[in-house]
C-alpha cells in the first residue's frame, strides 16, 4: 500500500513553498510571467499575466529527490536528473520569454534522451508486440523508438497543459499508477522514485488549482512528461512481468491528445507544431462557456474542465494498474479508450451544435 513517507512531505512543501514565493514575486519581476503577448497567442486559454515558472518547483523538487534515493541507484539517479536539466533549461528560457521555436524544445527533448541514454547505456527494452521486441534489442531500432516515445509523452504534457489543474492531475496520476505497478511487480525503487515525483507535483497542484496562480509552464510539463516517460521505461526494464501497454495506459492522456494533434494538423495541412485551439480540453472549456456558464465565467469554466475531464484522463491508468502483466488484455484496454477518445471527440462538434439550435 502505498504511503507518503516523511521525505516525501519534504519534497511536496519545498514545491510548494517555491510556486508560493514566485507567485508573491510575480510584481517585482515580470519576467516571471513570460512575455506580454502569451494572451494573445493562439492557444492561451487564460485571461491575466501568470508566472509560468512553476517548473523551477518541479524540477527543484526532483532535485532534492537525489538526496532522498535509493543508495543502490543514487548514482545512476542523479545522472539522470542531470540529463533532464538539459530539457528544463531550454523550456525555463521560453517560460521567461526568451523565445525558443517548437524546433529547439523538441531537440531538447531528443537531446535530453540521448544524454540519458549514453549515461546510462539503456532504452526502451520492449515493446508487447511480437517480433518487435526481438528487434528493439538493437540500438539501431531501440534508440529511435525511445526518442520518438520520451519525445511524444514530453511533448504530449504541454500539450494538454493548458486549463488550471489537467497536466499535473495527469501527471499525478500517471506517477501514482507508475508507483502501484512497480509496487505490484517488486520494483522497490521505482515505487519510491515515483512517489517522491507525485509529491513534488502535488505541491505544485496546491498552488495552481483552481484559482491558477501560477502556471507549469513550458519546463514544468517537458520535465514532467520526460521523467514519468524513463520512469516507465525503467519499469520495463527492471520488471520483466510488466506490460508496456500498461505503462502505455498509465501515461494514455497526453500520448492519445499527441496523437489527434498530428493528425488533425496534418489533415489540414498544417505544421504539426502550429498551436491551435482544437485541443480536447479546449472544445470542452468552450462547449460549457457556450452551453451552460456563458462567455463571461472562464474563471469557472477553467477548472470545471479539469474536473470534468478527470474521470476520463484517470481511467486508463487505473486499468493499466489492474492490467499491469496482462499483455493482450492491457492492449485491448488502448484500442478501447482510443476508440471512445476519437470518437467523442469526433462528434464532441455535433453535440454542441445542436445544443446551440
Amino acid at each position: 500500500m502505498l504511503l507518503f513517507e516523511w521525505h516525501e512531505f519534504v519534497l511536496t512543501a519545498l514545491a510548494c513553498v517555491i510556486c508560493a514565493a514566485v507567485v508573491l514575486l510575480r510584481s517585482r519581476f515580470p519576467r516571471l510571467s513570460g512575455r506580454t503577448d502569451d494572451l494573445s497567442a493562439v492557444q492561451s486559454m487564460h485571461t491575466r499575466l501568470t508566472p509560468r515558472v512553476g517548473g523551477i518547483a518541479i524540477f527543484g523538487a526532483l532535485g532534492l529527490s537525489v538526496m532522498f534515493a535509493p543508495v543502490s541507484i543514487s548514482g545512476p539517479y542523479a545522472n539522470f536528473i542531470m540529463a533532464t536539466a538539459v530539457l528544463f533549461v531550454v523550456g525555463l528560457a521560453e517560460d521567461l520569454g526568451f523565445h525558443m521555436s517548437p524546433r529547439r524544445r523538441m531537440l531538447a527533448v531528443i537531446g535530453a534522451s540521448l544524454l540519458a541514454i549514453w549515461l546510462l547505456g539503456v532504452w526502451l527494452p520492449r515493446t508487447g508486440i511480437p517480433g518487435l521486441d526481438q528487434l528493439v534489442n538493437h540500438w539501431a531500432i531501440g534508440i529511435p523508438l525511445t526518442l520518438l516515445l520520451t519525445a511524444g509523452i514530453a511533448n504530449g504534457f504541454n500539450l494538454i497543459d493548458g486549463v488550471n489543474g489537467l497536466a499535473s492531475m495527469t501527471a499525478l496520476a500517471a506517477a501514482i499508477a507508475l508507483s502501484l505497478i512497480a509496487e505490484h511487480a517488486g520494483y522497490a525503487v521505482m515505487v519510491h522514485l515515483a512517489m517522491m515525483v507525485a509529491a513534488g507535483i502535488f505541491g505544485f497542484l496546491l498552488v495552481n488549482y483552481p484559482f491558477g496562480l501560477i502556471f507549469l509552464g513550458d519546463a514544468g510539463a517537458y520535465t514532467i512528461g520526460f521523467v514519468l516517460s524513463w520512469f516507465g521505461i525503467a519499469v520495463l526494464l527492471n520488471a520483466p512481468d510488466v506490460s508496456p501497454w500498461a505503462i502505455l495506459l498509465t501515461l494514455y492522456w497526453p500520448m492519445a491528445d499527441t496523437v489527434l494533434a498530428i493528425y488533425r494538423r496534418s489533415r489540414r495541412n498544417a505544421d504539426v507544431s502550429a498551436p491551435d485551439r482544437l485541443h480536447v480540453h479546449q472544445m470542452v472549456m468552450r462547449a460549457l462557456e457556450i452551453c451552460i456558464l456563458g462567455r463571461n465565467r472562464r474563471h469557472i469554466a477553467n477548472p470545471l474542465t479539469t474536473l470534468v475531464l478527470l474521470p476520463f484522463v484517470i481511467a486508463p491508468p487505473i486499468a493499466g494498474v489492474l492490467l499491469w502483466n496482462q499483455n493482450q488484455n492491457a492492449f485491448l484496454a488502448v484500442v478501447a479508450f482510443g476508440v471512445l477518445f476519437f470518437a467523442s471527440y469526433a462528434a464532441a462538434p455535433g453535440l454542441i451544435r445542436r445544443f446551440r439550435r
